[in-house]
């Protein structure tokens, strides 16, 4: 285990021991910290490293998702679908989970990377249009076809499933059906984002 860290030291996690009572301390501030003031410091920006106390092993992955677990265990609000978690647990012992970890922080990340352009086009548009259940059905059908999308193509590097000897090559009227729900994906984005220009615009009017 790693040398506990100041908090002037950025370079390196703050460390965070886990003892055999379940407690968690802080080494940078001396202090016993909860789940919930964990979760506060990831969404700070801070970055630690959880080790258990008596053996020294890095445990960050296990906490962390505990701390996921506690928020989907509020209510309200939640953030994971109950079918992508029938997914996610499907993924588990499928040939296919080493590409998984990398695809979902691919996408996590280009999301982070452009959520404040997508927080200004939706607060924008709902804030001016009272009824907006064109979109919201067009949202959906949106969701349906990225989901379904996500199932044939997300899980592999590239969009392309790894060739099967065994099997030969694709049929090409499978490759044109694929590409065929790609572009009508595709469509429909763009018919979304006309549809949340022309809201705007006419909010300003």
């Amino acid at each position: 285990m790693p040398e506990a860290k100041t908090p002037d030291d950025a370079s390196e996690p703050i460390v965070i021991k886990k003892y055999a009572n379940r407690r968690l301390y802080n080494t940078a501030t001396s202090r016993y910290v909860t789940l919930e003031q964990l979760s506060e410091m990831v969404k700070a920006g801070q970055n630690f490293a959880v080790y258990d106390a008596k053996s020294g092993e890095d445990i960050t992955r296990s906490v962390l998702t505990q701390i996921i677990f506690e928020e989907e265990s509020k209510g309200g609000q939640t953030l994971l679908p109950v079918n992508f978690l029938r997914q996610l647990i499907g993924m588990y012992g499928n040939v296919m989970q080493p590409f998984v970890p990398n695809y979902l922080e691919t996408v996590m990340d280009t999301f982070q990377k452009n959520q404040e352009t997508i927080r200004q086009n939706f607060t924008g548009v709902l804030s001016k249009v009272p009824g907006l259940k064109p979109f919201e059905d067009i949202a959906k059908q949106n969701m349906a076809m990225m989901e379904k999308a996500m199932q044939r193509f997300g899980a592999f590097p590239g969009g392309k499933p790894p060739a099967d000897k065994t099997r030969g090559a694709e049929p090409a009227s499978s490759n044109d059906s694929r590409n065929d729900e790609l572009s009508a994906l595709r469509a429909r984005i763009d018919a979304m984002q006309e549809q949340l220009e022309r809201l705007a615009k006419d909010g300003k009017e």
